[in-house]
Parts: C-alpha cells; sequence; structure tokens
C-alpha cells in the first residue's frame, strides 16, 4: 500500500483540510515531506483539519507529520473513522511539544452547555443510527422468512443455551429475592392500615405487570448483550466479519438474526420464570410473616387477580428482547480495532440497553393507563 500514499491539501477562508490516503509510515512519506508543511506555511490558517477516512496504516513519523502543521493553526481537529490515528497523532504532538492546545470553552457555564448540546447531539445520533440498523435487520429477518432453510438453527440454538438458558440460575434467583422484598415491605406497611391480606395482591400484580419482565430484561441486558457485543467486536478487531463478506456471507444473516431469533424465544421463558419465582418468593415471605398459607395465598390471588395482569407484563418480553439484541449486535459491528474500542462499545451496549429498556417500559405504562389494561 505504501505506492498509494499521498495527501490532498485543500485551503479556504482560513481551513486547511488535509485527506491523506495510503500507507503513512516512515517508509512512504518521504513522497509527501513539506507539502503540507508548505501550505501551512504560505497562508493564515485559522482551523487546521485532518481527513483520515481513506489512510491505512500509520506509524508515529507519519502522525508527527501529519499533526505538526496544527503549530500554525489556532485550533485543529481530526476528522473521519479510524482506529487509532487521532489517538497516535494527539500522542506524538504531545511528546514532541508541538501543536497547539485545545482552547478552552470559557466560563464553566458555557462549558456544560457546550457538552450537554455535544451530548445531546450523540444520543440523537445513536438514536438513528439504532433505527437504521433496526430496520435492516427486520429486512433480512422478512426476507429469511420467506426461506428459512437459510436460518442458521444451529447457531441459533447455541446462542439459546449461552443467552438463556444459562442466565436460569442468575434470573429465578434475582425475581425470588425481588418478590420476598415487595411482600416484607408491604406486609409492614400494609399492617399499619389493617390491611396485611392486600399484600397477595400487591405481590402477585406487582410481579406479573412490571417486575418480573424488568428484571429479566435488564439482567439479559448486563449479561447477554455486552456477550453479543464482545462476541461480535472481537470477530470484527481480527476480520472474520470482512472474511465472511469476501466469502458472500451477510453478517447480519450469520451473526445477527441468530441472535435476535434466540432472545426473542428464550425472553417470554425467562420471564415466565421470573414471574413463578417472584410470586413463589412473596408466598414464602406472607407465609413466614402474616402467617397465610401457601393455598389461602394462591387461592386469594386466582380470586383476586386477573389474568390480563400477567399478559400486560409478557407483550413486553418479545419487544424487550428486539431492543436487547439490536443494540448488542450493532455496538458489536460498530467496534473498531483496539481493544479500547471494543471496551467502550461493550459498556455503551449494556447502558444503552437498559436505558431503552426502562423507557420502553415507561411507554407501556402509560399505554396501558390510557387503554384501561
Amino acid at each position: 500500500m505504501g505506492d498509494d500514499t499521498g495527501v490532498s491539501i485543500e485551503s479556504e477562508d482560513g481551513v486547511l483540510r488535509v485527506r491523506p490516503t495510503g500507507d503513512w509510515t516512515v517508509r512512504t512519506i518521504r513522497e509527501v515531506i513539506g507539502d503540507i508543511d508548505h501550505a501551512a506555511e504560505h497562508g493564515e490558517v485559522r482551523e487546521y483539519v485532518i481527513d483520515v477516512s481513506e489512510l491505512g496504516r500509520m506509524d508515529t513519523s507519519g502522525a508527527l507529520m501529519l499533526g505538526r502543521p496544527s503549530e500554525h493553526a489556532e485550533t485543529y481537529r481530526v476528522e473521519g473513522d479510524h482506529p487509532y490515528a487521532e489517538r497516535l497523532i494527539n500522542e506524538a504532538l504531545e511528546h514532541h511539544g508541538e501543536g497547539c492546545e485545545k482552547p478552552h470553552s470559557g466560563p464553566g457555564l458555557v462549558e456544560l452547555f457546550e457538552r450537554t448540546g455535544q451530548a445531546l447531539v450523540t444520543a440523537f445520533r445513536e438514536t438513528y443510527d439504532t433505527l437504521v440498523f433496526f430496520g435492516r435487520t427486520v429486512v433480512t429477518f422478512g426476507k429469511l422468512l420467506a426461506h428459512p432453510e437459510k436460518i442458521r438453527w444451529t447457531s441459533t440454538v447455541h446462542v439459546m443455551e449461552q443467552a438463556g438458558l444459562n442466565a436460569l440460575p442468575i434470573v429465578a434467583t434475582l425475581a425470588f429475592f425481588i418478590g420476598a422484598v415487595v411482600a416484607f415491605i408491604g406486609a409492614n406497611q400494609l399492617a399499619l392500615f389493617g390491611a396485611s391480606v392486600f399484600t397477595v395482591e400487591l405481590v402477585s400484580i406487582s410481579i406479573l405487570r412490571e417486575f418480573g419482565v424488568i428484571i429479566t430484561a435488564i439482567l439479559l441486558a448486563g449479561r447477554s448483550d455486552s456477550a453479543f457485543t464482545a462476541q461480535i467486536g472481537a470477530m470484527r478487531m481480527q476480520q472474520e466479519i470482512d472474511a465472511m463478506r469476501v466469502m458472500g456471507l451477510d453478517p447480519y444473516i450469520v451473526l445477527v438474526i441468530p441472535r435476535l431469533i434466540a432472545i426473542l424465544i428464550m425472553m417470554p421463558l425467562l420471564t415466565f420464570v421470573a414471574m413463578l419465582m417472584g410470586i413463589f418468593g412473596g408466598m414464602m415471605v406472607v407465609w413466614w410473616d402474616l402467617g397465610f398459607s401457601p393455598g389461602y395465598f394462591i387461592s386469594r390471588m386466582y380470586d383476586t387477580t386477573a389474568i390480563g395482569h400477567f399478559w400486560a407484563g409478557i407483550a413486553k418480553a418479545p419487544v424487550f428482547a428486539i431492543v436487547i439484541a439490536v443494540i448488542g449486535c450493532r455496538q458489536g459491528l460498530n467496534v473498531g480495532g483496539s481493544v479500547e474500542s471494543l471496551g467502550k462499545r461493550t459498556t455503551a451496549s449494556v447502558v444503552q440497553s437498559i436505558f431503552a429498556v426502562v423507557v420502553i417500559d415507561a411507554i407501556f405504562a402509560l399505554l396501558y393507563l390510557e387503554m384501561g389494561v
């Protein structure tokens, strides 16, 4: 790739924009030595922009050459997608004492507004990109439904075991203790009004409508979603996904759809188990604290708790499953070439999944309230 080494230089209205191409290493940059420095020295430069979208490999020599003209500019920035270019340029400038420091935004309040605005823009872009990824996943899934023989069922069953079956113990255990805590707090508070018997309704309705599905979704978001991102991200770092494309394989069919189907199947089943264990935990506390037998608990729950509460909770499970699978797979496919990128994407995957689950659960609550469910 050394023969492709070159640079495109544009200077307009005080903005110097360079676009390096090919490899920029100590053996290849001799062909372009002085080109950027000459452009920076012979003109007023307020802003220096480095576009690394077409840059190949780069070492510290190439990084220093690209970053050195920033001493003639008031500000500089790096744009474009490259796994390590910006970090290497900044480190090269720092160790050589060259380049301009990033100007301060001003008073603390101004900087706060600036960071808030940047966070909102980033959140909007992440939401938009996730919706685009979801749309492509839906289209791919629709095509596979017309040709089910192309679905990789072996991979799907493997993911069902890893992401679903192996999560069963922790889901059941946590749901049991959540049900016990709800029953214990409810029994003590309702006893103040002489209404301890309503602890049965408190436990059954809260577990069936909310806690069963939300606990399962959050656990899968933290456990399985991070695994999706790490697995796909590691494949991307090792260029296995690029190899798939060269072989004519669609990463969506090979990697995304099996995980989506697996979570869609396992999420309702895990939610059902969480509901059972949560009610069981509440029943044990009611039996121990209030003296209501399990038979009385089940009988009263059957008489006073409508089956609609169960369906209201279980209906959320497929929606949460889609959100978890889509976010986890998208973040994995966006991993760059560094371990730092893998860590950031894994963290973003978990945070975004949990945030989306909570927001969607609130939307469901509003919809159920308007529908009278």
